[in-house]
């Protein structure tokens, strides 16, 4: 696809050259600087477009991202990415005008008599850049939230997913203005440029490698960043967990997307005199879910044969260091044609050690270590010894466990007997925390996120602050001490 754009930048959506993104920053820029922040009708309006981008032209978006996938499965873009997104966009129309109202806050006695109240208003200019796993949910998610703050928005979606980008880029450019929206496409040398602008906030969700960049770049123009990373979710299945009913719900999240989602469940803590029952109920509800691979319209690809490789490669080095490899029989006779099809037969990794990069790395992937502890408190310091996850998932159907386990661990977010749900809920902030992310977004969260909580003081007809100005005499002498906390005046050294 072509990267040239050219320099007037006519549609907004840019792409390639390194000044191209800055122009297009700077128009925003102007166009803030040239008119008032927008009011909760125009942010309304702004929004309803989104959802009838959505709603219109869902079908062509999905499109787009299953041609860059080589097989997108329909219903996976439908559950994950359209109707979260539907549903955000409802919760903001319903709650933005709550949200933008001023927020009354207290006054100390010794300001009174005095108004105080936090006003939130627009950063200014937004960039986005979002991945390739679920690009639609990653790129419009915030803009849904940086929309209703009143800002304007450039967004950068991945170039692993051009077909999906360039469609994004043209629907777009048919309802915003570029001076609102626009879309910024390229390859890697286009990102750097992107994060390295000075926007008033950046939101990227990739990688933590990638992050630690982003930050870097972001460091230089002071912008100030909310990075949603990854990381190694974990799921805790405590002893009283059915093994049935957990296996179904764990391998419907773990291979959603092939995978290929950041909070994927990406290794399992299972009692160890429990560990064969788990791994049977896991294999057979991967077969139950996807009854072939090679052919299954139901079954999403891997990304690209680059991504492929390196999931084998992380199998056979857990294999080769003592790792059992398990998957169903029924999977497994189908030989190469999983692979030749660009996708990847289930796989569990049973015993993989410690310093296994399936233990170390992320998976990204249909690849899922499975681990026996002995005790609960056991499983829950095995979660605590590694970097905090973007997501934890703990099946127990006794409170009492599940309270202990969500006290003594630290995640992003959790799902309670149930897997990424956490992540469509509209009311729920979503983000990460020390390695898994800095910051969160979606519903109130998102539009306090990208506004500036600006406090605002009013002093009464009579303020105690003037009162108290020099020349200090006897009511200084009183007031002071009784401003303190004390009985009398201290004289002074």
């Amino acid at each position: 696809m072509p990267d040239h754009v050219p320099a007037d930048l006519p549609d907004g959506v840019s792409a390639g050259p390194d000044r191209a993104p800055r122009r297009l920053l700077d128009r925003q820029r102007a166009a803030a600087a040239a008119a008032p922040p927008s009011d909760a009708a125009q942010r309304r309006a702004s929004l309803r477009r989104l959802d009838a981008l959505l709603h219109q032209d869902g079908d062509r978006l999905h499109a787009a991202v299953s041609a860059d996938f080589g097989h997108r499965a329909y219903p996976e873009t439908v559950l994950a990415e359209l109707v979260p997104l539907r549903a955000a966009i409802g919760f903001a129309l319903r709650h933005l005008g709550h949200w933008m109202r001023p927020r009354r806050r207290r006054v100390a006695w010794s300001f009174q008599p005095g108004t105080a109240w936090v006003l939130h208003q627009p950063l200014g200019c937004v960039g986005i850049v979002s991945p390739w796993n679920y690009p639609l949910f990653l790129s419009i998610g915030p803009l849904i939230d940086a929309l209703a703050a009143g800002n304007r928005v450039m967004l950068k979606p991945s170039e692993l997913t051009p077909r999906f980008s360039a469609r994004l880029a043209e629907l777009l450019a048919a309802r915003f203005e570029p001076e609102q929206v626009a879309v910024v496409t390229g390859g890697p040398e286009v990102a750097q440029a992107f994060c390295a602008l000075p926007f008033d906030h950046l939101l990227f969700t990739g990688s933590t490698a990638v992050g630690r960049a982003v930050m870097r770049a972001a460091a230089e123009t002071l912008t100030p960043v909310t990075l949603e990373l990854g990381g190694k979710s974990p799921v805790l299945v405590a002893p009283d967990a059915d093994p049935v009913r957990t296996a179904r719900s764990l391998m419907i999240g773990k291979l959603f997307n092939a995978g290929q989602t950041c909070i994927a469940p990406d290794y399992a803590l299972v009692p160890q005199h429990r560990l064969p029952e788990f791994t049977g109920a896991l294999l057979a509800e991967a077969a139950r879910l996807y009854p072939r691979i090679a052919d299954n319209p139901d079954y999403t690809r891997i990304i690209s044969e680059r991504h492929l490789d390196r999931l084998g490669h992380l199998v056979d080095e857990a294999a080769e260091r003592g790792a059992a490899v398990l998957r169903d029989p029924a999977h497994q006779a189908e030989g190469d044609r999983p692979r030749l099809s660009g996708r990847m037969v289930p796989t569990l990794l049973l015993g993989a050690p410690d310093d296994s990069e399936a233990m170390r790395d992320e998976i990204f992937g249909p690849v899922l270590p499975v681990l026996g502890y002995r005790t609960l408190d056991e499983a829950i310091a095995l979660v605590n010894r590694r970097p905090r996850p973007l997501a934890l998932y703990c099946y127990t159907d006794d409170r009492d466990t599940e309270r202990h386990v969500l006290r003594h661990t630290l995640s992003g977010g959790a799902t309670v007997n149930g897997t990424i749900l956490h992540c469509a809920q509209p009311d729920l902030p979503f983000g990460g925390v020390g390695p898994s992310g800095t910051g969160a977004y979606h519903g109130e969260t998102g539009f306090l996120r990208f506004s500036h909580a600006r406090g605002i003081y009013r002093p009464g007809r009579i303020s105690g602050f003037t009162t108290l100005a020099p020349p200090h005499g006897r009511l200084s002498a009183r007031l002071l001490p009784l401003m303190l906390g004390r009985r009398r005046s201290r004289p002074a050294s």
